[in-house]
């Protein structure tokens, strides 16, 4: 509309300026020449039409540049993350996929490397975001100076890059020392003003003429393999192969399992007893998890508790086998315990005590003869918050025994930190304690340490009539393993418990000693 405006305005300037300008002259010199002042004001008000266009072009002008200026920074955050200048996900895929063919027109490979700053977190929750945002900063000029220029530079998520490689197909070794290098130098402490931040580097990789057919897959696989890289220790660079893809397509079966068993009791409790060294005699049962798959058969602990803990459902599983547990033992006989491990996951629960002791009060199973087990791995991420749900327990006469002694991180602090009321001795050391010296010392040391501190010790892991004999002479309380039998289902140990007459319809259980029934120790 200006422009039109501004254009009529010039035409009639030109088609009437000229006269009247000439008539103005003429009569300004003294001569004849009659002033139309009509055509004066006509001309005026073309003139002062002429510089409103022009001036409203100017401006028109300006605020497209900025808009432009506007348009191209949008473009920019779309595609760039702006902390580290690198390609964000979504610019990775699509400048990837033309990386991507050219090297398969040109006959090479495409390696993505997703690299992977491990424990991350820590250093925000330590240090603060801004030594966080700082120490990214930095890991990616350590990248950028690392890599082959050419290479296709992205950051992924939070602390996790990744980095697209062109290299000969018959040379996957040139990205081995890639990775390599990446994974040392980004060791190496980083200085951010006085603050020293270290960290390590988990690296998978993926190449595109392997089971990759796009960008996407390309993400995908390299992604399985760091995966692997952390499973495997962390601080390493893994490959990707097909066994991880069937990995991956396991666990998602396993975790859509779990989701249905877990609210339908569908995890049972297995027990394996445990015994008075002295007498020989049963004191309870370890309650261990066990899930009967519908087409998979039989699936070890070691296999879906690691999959229920990452998914969220462990909390669920331990109390749904615990109300199990608790409801097969109700009527056993009134000198057996249960003992139950408690995951270092759910031990960040801090409604985990009242959720144990509702379960107790629902089945009717006395707290007395429930001992719960926590390891020492468990105790590290927060140790006030672990007290706090021990004390609970423990002031519902529920026992607290510390799991897989010696294996975790400072175990005189936390016997002394918290009020266990026995040692458990790992079977590893168990097990090859005849064969290996160093193992003998460790159990025979902390037999003595339980002893010193009044705490009792089982011993886990068992499997022989030798090993049994030299834990007696050493003065263990308590064993377990296999030497006394595999662990039973509830039918199977309330059959065992009948034929020991250790169940407790018996009119005179609470008159005198069970038979079987070794005494009860102290704590």
């Amino acid at each position: 509309m200006t422009g039109a405006l501004t254009g009529a305005a010039l035409l009639l300037f030109i088609g009437t300026g000229g006269g009247v300008l000439l008539e103005a002259i003429e009569h300004l010199k003294g001569g004849n020449a009659v002033i139309d002042r009509t055509l004066i004001a006509a001309m005026f008000l073309n003139v002062a039409l002429i510089l409103f266009g022009w001036f409203r072009y100017r401006g028109l002008a300006e605020e497209l540049s900025q808009l432009s200026d506007a348009d191209q920074r949008a473009k920019l955050l779309s595609q760039y993350d702006p902390l580290t200048g690198f390609l964000n996900r979504r610019s990775l895929i699509e400048e990837g996929a033309a990386l991507f063919t050219g090297s398969l027109r040109r006959g090479k490979a495409l390696a993505l490397l997703t690299i992977d700053l491990d424990h991350f977190k820590t250093v925000n929750d330590v240090h603060g975001y801004a030594i966080g945002d700082a120490l990214l900063t930095l890991v990616a000029e350590k990248i950028s100076a690392l890599v082959p220029g050419s290479s296709l530079l992205a950051r992924l998520n939070a602390d996790e890059f990744a980095c697209a490689v062109v290299f000969d197909a018959a040379y996957p070794g040139v990205v081995d020392r890639i990775a390599d290098r990446l994974i040392a130098d980004l060791s190496k402490p980083f200085l951010i003003g006085e603050t020293e931040v270290h960290v390590s580097t988990s690296i998978g990789i993926a190449r595109s003429d392997i089971d990759c057919t796009s960008m996407d897959a390309l993400l995908r696989t390299s992604d399985m393999a760091l995966h692997a890289a952390k499973v495997a220790g962390r601080n390493r660079h893994a490959w990707f192969d097909g066994a991880m893809e069937r990995s991956v397509q396991l666990r998602g079966e396993l975790e859509a399992g779990l989701r249905v068993a877990v609210p339908n009791d569908a995890i049972v409790p297995f027990f394996e007893q445990q015994v008075d060294l002295t007498t020989g005699c049963i004191t309870g049962f370890e309650v261990l998890a066990r899930w009967e798959h519908p087409t998979r058969g039989a699936i070890g602990p070691e296999v879906f508790i690691p999959i229920a803990e990452g998914i969220g459902l462990i909390g669920d599983l331990s109390l749904s086998v615990m109300r199990q547990a608790f409801t097969a033992a109700r009527d056993w006989d009134a000198g057996l315990s249960l003992s139950i491990n408690i995951s270092p996951v759910q031990l960040r629960d801090a409604w985990l005590a009242q959720k144990i002791i509702k379960t107790l009060v629902e089945t009717g199973f006395p707290a007395s003869r429930l001992e719960i087990e926590i390891t020492e791995s468990a105790l590290f991420d927060n140790l006030p918050l672990a007290q706090s749900i021990v004390g609970s327990l423990k002031n519902q006469g529920i026992r607290i025994a510390l799991d897989d002694f010696g294996t975790g991180y400072s175990s005189l602090a936390h016997l002394r930190a918290l009020p266990f009321d026995r040692i458990k001795v790992d079977k590893s050391f168990v097990g090859s304690m005849l064969d290996n010296p160093d193992s003998m010392a460790i159990v025979n040391t902390i037999v003595r340490l339980g002893d010193s501190l009044n705490l009792p010790t089982t011993a886990e892991g068992i499997e022989n009539a030798a090993i049994e004999e030299r834990l007696r002479g050493m003065g263990c309380a308590k064993g377990q393993g296999y030497l006394y039998g595999r662990p039973l289902c509830a039918a199977q140990v309330r059959r065992l418990l009948a034929e020991k007459r250790l169940l407790a319809q018996r009119p005179d259980i609470s008159a005198r000693p069970s038979r079987g029934i070794a005494p009860r120790l102290a704590g």
